[in-house]
């Protein structure tokens, strides 16, 4: 099995290459900087098609896994990341002629508000609230419209990751930077308020659902949602972290927040689909996944 994997530096793709190596997979990877390892330097939101679709033919890879993707940013730079990447994979794989897999990362953004208590499905109707949610279900439907048209394709809609390595953008990361700051510093905990729930899934874990469908049969459903299937709230997962620390500090959720979190106050997704389809479960208790993003901090 030879995979291409495109963001392998990122927070998930680094997590989906060690997993990948471990089982065997051969990784080549591709990307806009050198990196190490059998790498490709390719612009995917900037070079024409044709030169993807030589790269393409060049490796012959039985899978291309798409783990890049623009967070932040404006409109130019997110709809650069989040749409114009899979719609240069999608062209050049169909047009390229050869049986190779897509599997494309998505987003809970993609949804918008949750219902309190209600799990998401695949086929709730998706209503991004912000241009990040909007981008990236826009990468989805391209990617879609790739599968109808015959390309061997399945997106998967990660919630939200947490592990070692998590973003500073990310609530894990920006908790796990400022139980540092406050410890290092004998200081309160200062963030925005945490009533936000959230359904929060190890990133390992992620990584095994992104090699399950990458080299498993191809799911019949497109589109699957891969979180842990648990609703916690950002306060439950700071608190833990500040126990995992093993300190006694105050938090304090007087800060600006984020404005996506007072927007979507719910998040949870239904999971069954991606259980069925790719014999996977998420299996990583929150509580280890944060030893290892504390770990990964300090």
């Amino acid at each position: 099995m030879r995979a291409l994997l495109i963001g392998a530096t990122g927070y998930l793709g680094a997590h989906v290459r060690s997993a990948a190596a471990a089982t065997g997979v051969e990784v080549i990877t591709a990307g806009r900087q050198p990196a190490g390892g059998r790498h490709v330097v390719l612009d995917l939101a900037r070079d024409p098609q044709a030169l993807v679709e030589a790269v393409l033919a060049e490796l012959a890879p039985d899978v291309v896994v798409n783990c890049a993707g623009a967070t932040t940013g404006d409109a130019e730079a997110l709809s650069a990341g989040n749409i114009e990447v899979p719609a240069t994979l999608v062209a050049a794989m169909t047009a390229g002629g050869r049986d190779m897999r897509l599997v494309h990362l998505g987003s809970a953004a993609e949804y918008g508000r949750g219902t309190p208590l209600v799990p998401v499905a695949e086929d709730t109707p998706a209503r991004p609230l912000g241009l990040y949610g909007a981008t990236k279900l826009g990468g989805t439907r391209l990617v879609q419209l790739g599968r109808n048209a015959g390309l061997p394709a399945v997106v998967l809609r990660v919630f939200n990751p947490v592990g070692p390595g998590a973003p500073a953008h990310s609530l894990p990361g920006r908790a796990a930077a400022e139980v540092a700051r406050a410890i290092a510093e004998n200081d309160r905990v200062r963030l925005g308020g945490l009533d936000a729930v959230r359904d929060f899934v190890d990133a390992g874990d992620v990584a095994r659902a992104v090699l399950a469908a990458a080299v498993g049969p191809l799911p019949r459903q497109g589109l699957l949602n891969v979180a842990s299937g648990r609703a916690v709230s950002a306060r439950e997962l700071v608190h833990g972290l500040v126990d995992i620390a093993g300190v006694t500090v105050a938090i304090d959720e007087g800060e600006a927040g984020s404005a996506r979190s007072a927007d979507v106050a719910w998040q949870q997704a239904d999971v069954s689909a991606a259980l069925a389809a790719l014999d996977w479960q998420p299996c990583t208790p929150l509580e280890v996944s944060l030893k290892e993003l504390w770990r990964s901090t300090v």
